[in-house]
Protein backbone atom coordinates (compact mmCIF):
# COMPACT_ATOMS: atom_id res chain seq x y z
CA UNK A 1 0.00 0.00 0.00
CA UNK A 2 2.61 2.54 0.99
CA UNK A 3 4.18 1.39 -2.77
CA UNK A 4 1.27 1.96 -4.24
CA UNK A 5 1.24 5.78 -2.45
CA UNK A 6 4.69 6.36 -3.18
CA UNK A 7 3.97 5.58 -6.90
CA UNK A 8 0.79 8.03 -6.96
CA UNK A 9 3.33 10.80 -5.88
CA UNK A 10 5.65 10.08 -7.94
CA UNK A 11 3.32 10.29 -11.34
CA UNK A 12 1.77 13.39 -9.86
CA UNK A 13 4.91 14.75 -9.69
CA UNK A 14 6.65 13.80 -12.74
CA UNK A 15 3.70 13.24 -15.17
CA UNK A 16 1.37 15.29 -14.53
CA UNK A 17 3.49 18.42 -15.06
CA UNK A 18 4.77 17.46 -18.40
CA UNK A 19 1.17 17.31 -19.74
CA UNK A 20 0.92 20.71 -21.85
CA UNK A 21 -1.72 22.53 -23.44
CA UNK A 22 -1.03 24.88 -26.15
CA UNK A 23 -3.45 27.78 -26.23
CA UNK A 24 -4.41 29.47 -30.05
CA UNK A 25 -1.88 31.67 -31.46
CA UNK A 26 1.15 30.26 -29.29
CA UNK A 27 3.99 27.28 -30.37
CA UNK A 28 6.37 25.79 -28.22
CA UNK A 29 9.62 24.82 -29.79
CA UNK A 30 10.87 21.65 -28.24
CA UNK A 31 14.69 20.27 -28.05
CA UNK A 32 15.39 16.36 -27.33
CA UNK A 33 18.54 16.58 -25.28
CA UNK A 34 19.72 19.53 -26.65
CA UNK A 35 18.59 19.30 -29.61
CA UNK A 36 15.65 20.96 -32.11
CA UNK A 37 13.03 17.78 -31.85
CA UNK A 38 9.71 19.69 -33.03
CA UNK A 39 7.26 22.31 -32.60
CA UNK A 40 4.30 22.53 -30.61
CA UNK A 41 1.36 23.82 -32.22
CA UNK A 42 -2.51 24.70 -30.70
CA UNK A 43 -3.76 21.23 -28.77
CA UNK A 44 -3.01 18.90 -25.66
CA UNK A 45 1.19 17.39 -25.75
CA UNK A 46 3.58 15.16 -23.77
CA UNK A 47 7.05 15.35 -22.92
CA UNK A 48 9.25 13.11 -22.09
CA UNK A 49 10.56 13.72 -18.49
CA UNK A 50 14.03 14.89 -18.59
CA UNK A 51 14.29 14.21 -22.28
CA UNK A 52 11.99 16.66 -23.73
CA UNK A 53 12.37 20.37 -22.86
CA UNK A 54 10.66 23.34 -24.27
CA UNK A 55 12.90 25.59 -25.59
CA UNK A 56 10.89 28.94 -26.27
CA UNK A 57 7.12 29.96 -26.63
CA UNK A 58 6.53 32.04 -29.59
CA UNK A 59 3.73 34.33 -30.08
CA UNK A 60 1.83 34.49 -33.42
CA UNK A 61 0.45 37.50 -33.06
CA UNK A 62 0.96 40.46 -35.13
CA UNK A 63 3.47 42.74 -33.20
CA UNK A 64 3.47 46.36 -33.29
CA UNK A 65 7.04 47.81 -31.97
CA UNK A 66 8.09 51.48 -32.14
CA UNK A 67 11.42 52.45 -32.44
CA UNK A 68 12.90 55.43 -31.02
CA UNK A 69 14.10 58.42 -33.40
CA UNK A 70 17.01 57.55 -35.64
CA UNK A 71 19.39 60.60 -36.73
CA UNK A 72 18.95 60.26 -40.64
CA UNK A 73 20.97 62.76 -43.41
CA UNK A 74 19.34 63.84 -46.82
CA UNK A 75 20.95 64.11 -50.13
CA UNK A 76 20.83 67.99 -49.75
CA UNK A 77 22.71 67.56 -46.02
CA UNK A 78 19.68 68.25 -44.05
CA UNK A 79 20.26 65.94 -41.13
CA UNK A 80 16.96 65.44 -38.90
CA UNK A 81 15.14 62.74 -36.62
CA UNK A 82 13.08 60.29 -38.03
CA UNK A 83 11.26 57.01 -36.07
CA UNK A 84 9.21 54.59 -37.30
CA UNK A 85 6.76 51.63 -36.44
CA UNK A 86 7.00 48.37 -37.60
CA UNK A 87 4.16 45.78 -37.82
CA UNK A 88 5.53 42.25 -37.86
CA UNK A 89 4.65 38.54 -37.33
CA UNK A 90 6.61 35.58 -36.77
CA UNK A 91 5.29 32.17 -38.94
CA UNK A 92 8.09 30.12 -38.58
CA UNK A 93 8.78 29.43 -34.75
CA UNK A 94 11.68 27.22 -35.17
CA UNK A 95 13.34 29.90 -37.90
CA UNK A 96 13.00 32.45 -35.02
CA UNK A 97 14.48 30.78 -32.46
CA UNK A 98 17.64 29.75 -33.80
CA UNK A 99 17.58 31.88 -36.99
CA UNK A 100 18.81 35.49 -34.86
CA UNK A 101 20.18 36.07 -31.48
CA UNK A 102 17.60 39.47 -30.32
CA UNK A 103 15.32 39.31 -33.43
CA UNK A 104 13.59 42.62 -32.21
CA UNK A 105 17.25 44.16 -31.72
CA UNK A 106 17.68 42.84 -35.38
CA UNK A 107 14.66 44.14 -36.49
CA UNK A 108 15.57 47.93 -34.57
CA UNK A 109 18.93 48.21 -36.36
CA UNK A 110 18.30 46.72 -39.67
CA UNK A 111 15.54 49.45 -39.91
CA UNK A 112 17.88 52.21 -38.94
CA UNK A 113 20.33 51.07 -41.63
CA UNK A 114 17.49 50.91 -44.12
CA UNK A 115 16.23 53.79 -43.52
CA UNK A 116 19.52 55.71 -43.85
CA UNK A 117 20.14 54.10 -47.25
CA UNK A 118 16.73 55.68 -48.31
CA UNK A 119 16.79 58.98 -47.03
CA UNK A 120 20.52 59.45 -48.69
CA UNK A 121 18.83 59.34 -51.94
CA UNK A 122 15.70 61.73 -51.11
CA UNK A 123 16.63 65.62 -50.77
CA UNK A 124 15.24 67.14 -48.03
CA UNK A 125 11.36 68.15 -49.76
CA UNK A 126 11.24 64.68 -51.54
CA UNK A 127 11.33 63.59 -47.70
CA UNK A 128 8.62 65.26 -46.19
CA UNK A 129 6.03 64.28 -49.10
CA UNK A 130 7.39 60.84 -50.26
CA UNK A 131 6.22 58.65 -46.81
CA UNK A 132 4.51 56.09 -48.75
CA UNK A 133 7.44 55.84 -51.06
CA UNK A 134 9.43 55.20 -48.06
CA UNK A 135 7.26 52.96 -46.24
CA UNK A 136 6.55 51.24 -49.20
CA UNK A 137 10.58 50.11 -49.79
CA UNK A 138 10.86 49.72 -46.37
CA UNK A 139 8.97 46.97 -46.10
CA UNK A 140 9.92 44.98 -49.12
CA UNK A 141 13.36 45.70 -47.65
CA UNK A 142 12.59 44.56 -44.33
CA UNK A 143 10.40 41.40 -45.31
CA UNK A 144 13.14 39.87 -47.43
CA UNK A 145 16.32 40.38 -45.03
CA UNK A 146 14.14 38.96 -41.92
CA UNK A 147 12.63 35.68 -43.71
CA UNK A 148 15.44 33.70 -43.05
CA UNK A 149 14.41 34.47 -39.24
CA UNK A 150 11.03 33.54 -39.97
CA UNK A 151 9.63 37.03 -39.67
CA UNK A 152 6.97 38.67 -42.14
CA UNK A 153 7.25 42.49 -41.96
CA UNK A 154 3.26 43.19 -42.67
CA UNK A 155 3.76 46.89 -42.88
CA UNK A 156 6.78 49.73 -41.77
CA UNK A 157 5.21 53.78 -41.22
CA UNK A 158 7.26 56.42 -40.79
CA UNK A 159 6.01 57.70 -37.55
CA UNK A 160 7.18 61.31 -37.36
CA UNK A 161 10.04 63.08 -39.36
CA UNK A 162 11.20 66.23 -36.62
CA UNK A 163 13.83 68.55 -39.35
CA UNK A 164 16.75 70.64 -37.26
CA UNK A 165 14.86 74.02 -35.52
CA UNK A 166 16.05 76.72 -38.30
CA UNK A 167 14.40 74.36 -40.99
CA UNK A 168 11.32 74.05 -39.42
CA UNK A 169 11.42 78.03 -38.69
CA UNK A 170 11.88 78.84 -42.42
CA UNK A 171 9.20 75.98 -43.40
CA UNK A 172 7.04 78.05 -41.13
CA UNK A 173 7.70 81.13 -42.46
CA UNK A 174 6.71 79.36 -46.08
CA UNK A 175 3.82 77.87 -44.92
CA UNK A 176 2.45 81.37 -43.79
CA UNK A 177 3.78 83.28 -46.73
CA UNK A 178 1.97 80.44 -48.83
CA UNK A 179 -1.37 81.32 -46.28
CA UNK A 180 -0.96 84.81 -46.72
CA UNK A 181 -1.21 84.61 -50.71
CA UNK A 182 -3.49 82.49 -51.13
CA UNK A 183 -5.71 84.55 -48.28
CA UNK A 184 -4.68 87.71 -50.90
CA UNK A 185 -5.87 85.79 -53.92
CA UNK A 186 -8.94 84.84 -52.61
CA UNK A 187 -9.87 88.34 -51.87
CA UNK A 188 -8.90 89.58 -54.96
CA UNK A 189 -11.07 87.18 -56.50
CA UNK A 190 -14.13 88.02 -53.78
CA UNK A 191 -13.92 91.36 -54.69
CA UNK A 192 -13.67 90.75 -58.75
CA UNK A 193 -16.66 88.53 -58.41
CA UNK A 194 -18.20 91.31 -56.37
CA UNK A 195 -17.51 94.33 -58.82
CA UNK A 196 -18.70 92.19 -61.80
CA UNK A 197 -22.29 91.77 -60.08
CA UNK A 198 -22.41 95.12 -59.07
CA UNK A 199 -21.48 95.66 -62.86
CA UNK A 200 -24.41 93.52 -63.96
CA UNK A 201 -26.83 94.68 -61.37
CA UNK A 202 -26.15 98.20 -62.76
CA UNK A 203 -26.44 97.12 -66.88
CA UNK A 204 -29.63 95.06 -65.73
CA UNK A 205 -30.99 98.01 -63.80
CA UNK A 206 -29.95 100.59 -66.86
CA UNK A 207 -31.67 98.37 -69.35
CA UNK A 208 -34.46 97.98 -67.19
CA UNK A 209 -34.97 101.53 -66.56
CA UNK A 210 -34.60 102.33 -70.30
CA UNK A 211 -37.25 99.41 -71.23
CA UNK A 212 -39.54 101.29 -68.27
CA UNK A 213 -39.26 104.74 -70.32
CA UNK A 214 -39.92 103.17 -73.24
CA UNK A 215 -42.98 101.87 -72.49
CA UNK A 216 -43.79 104.78 -70.87
CA UNK A 217 -43.52 106.90 -74.08
CA UNK A 218 -45.44 104.65 -75.69
CA UNK A 219 -48.12 104.60 -73.54
CA UNK A 220 -48.10 108.41 -73.86
CA UNK A 221 -47.79 108.55 -77.42
CA UNK A 222 -50.72 105.96 -77.32
CA UNK A 223 -52.72 108.17 -75.09
CA UNK A 224 -52.50 111.30 -76.89
CA UNK A 225 -52.79 109.48 -80.27
CA UNK A 226 -56.20 107.77 -78.58
CA UNK A 227 -57.20 111.60 -77.01
CA UNK A 228 -56.66 113.28 -80.66
CA UNK A 229 -58.70 110.54 -82.39
CA UNK A 230 -61.17 110.43 -80.49
CA UNK A 231 -61.99 115.03 -80.41
CA UNK A 232 -61.78 114.43 -84.21
CA UNK A 233 -64.24 111.74 -83.70
CA UNK A 234 -66.38 114.03 -81.59
CA UNK A 235 -65.83 116.57 -84.22
CA UNK A 236 -66.92 114.45 -87.10
CA UNK A 237 -70.13 113.59 -85.29
CA UNK A 238 -70.70 117.30 -84.61
CA UNK A 239 -70.34 117.85 -88.15
CA UNK A 240 -72.48 115.10 -88.71
CA UNK A 241 -75.18 115.89 -86.69
CA UNK A 242 -75.05 119.62 -87.81
CA UNK A 243 -75.46 117.87 -91.72
CA UNK A 244 -78.58 116.33 -90.31
CA UNK A 245 -80.12 118.37 -88.65
CA UNK A 246 -79.65 120.86 -92.16
CA UNK A 247 -77.85 123.56 -90.33
CA UNK A 248 -78.56 126.84 -92.32
CA UNK A 249 -75.26 128.64 -93.80
CA UNK A 250 -74.64 131.10 -90.65
CA UNK A 251 -74.37 128.50 -88.92
CA UNK A 252 -71.57 126.10 -91.02
CA UNK A 253 -70.09 130.01 -91.56
CA UNK A 254 -69.47 129.88 -87.57
CA UNK A 255 -68.32 126.39 -87.67
CA UNK A 256 -65.72 127.37 -90.24
CA UNK A 257 -64.68 130.28 -88.15
CA UNK A 258 -63.69 127.66 -84.94
CA UNK A 259 -62.06 125.38 -87.46
CA UNK A 260 -59.78 127.53 -88.48
CA UNK A 261 -59.41 129.23 -84.92
CA UNK A 262 -58.20 125.36 -84.45
CA UNK A 263 -55.74 124.94 -87.24
CA UNK A 264 -54.45 128.45 -86.21
CA UNK A 265 -53.57 126.95 -82.86
CA UNK A 266 -51.67 124.20 -84.84
CA UNK A 267 -47.61 124.08 -85.47
CA UNK A 268 -48.15 125.02 -89.46
CA UNK A 269 -46.58 128.68 -90.32
CA UNK A 270 -48.62 129.24 -93.18
CA UNK A 271 -52.40 130.06 -92.70
CA UNK A 272 -54.35 130.71 -96.08
CA UNK A 273 -57.80 132.60 -95.59
CA UNK A 274 -59.97 132.54 -98.76
CA UNK A 275 -59.49 136.53 -100.24
CA UNK A 276 -63.84 136.94 -100.60
CA UNK A 277 -65.17 136.24 -96.60
CA UNK A 278 -68.56 135.63 -98.03
CA UNK A 279 -66.92 132.01 -99.23
CA UNK A 280 -66.04 131.42 -95.56
CA UNK A 281 -68.99 129.11 -95.16
CA UNK A 282 -67.76 127.21 -98.41
CA UNK A 283 -64.63 127.11 -97.20
CA UNK A 284 -65.51 125.38 -93.81
CA UNK A 285 -67.79 122.93 -95.56
CA UNK A 286 -65.34 122.06 -97.53
CA UNK A 287 -63.01 121.72 -94.55
CA UNK A 288 -65.71 119.45 -92.57
CA UNK A 289 -66.11 117.38 -95.58
CA UNK A 290 -62.14 116.81 -96.05
CA UNK A 291 -62.02 115.68 -91.79
CA UNK A 292 -64.48 113.31 -92.82
CA UNK A 293 -63.18 111.90 -95.67
CA UNK A 294 -59.61 111.38 -93.54
CA UNK A 295 -61.74 109.73 -90.66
Amino acid sequence: MEIFIVLLILIIIIVIPNIKVVPQAKSYVIERLGSYYTTWENGLHFKIPFVDRIAKIVSLKETVKDFDPQPVITKDNVTMQIDTVVYYQITDAKLYTYGVDLPVSAIENLTATTLRNLIGELELDQTLTSRDIINGKMRSILDEATDPWGIKVNRVEVKNIIPPRDIQEAMEKQMRAERERREKILQAEGEKKSSILIAEGEKESAILRAEAQKESQIKIAEGEAEAMLKIKEAEAKGIELLKNAKADQSVLTLKSFEALSKVADGQATKLIVPADLSNIATFGTALAEVMKDKK
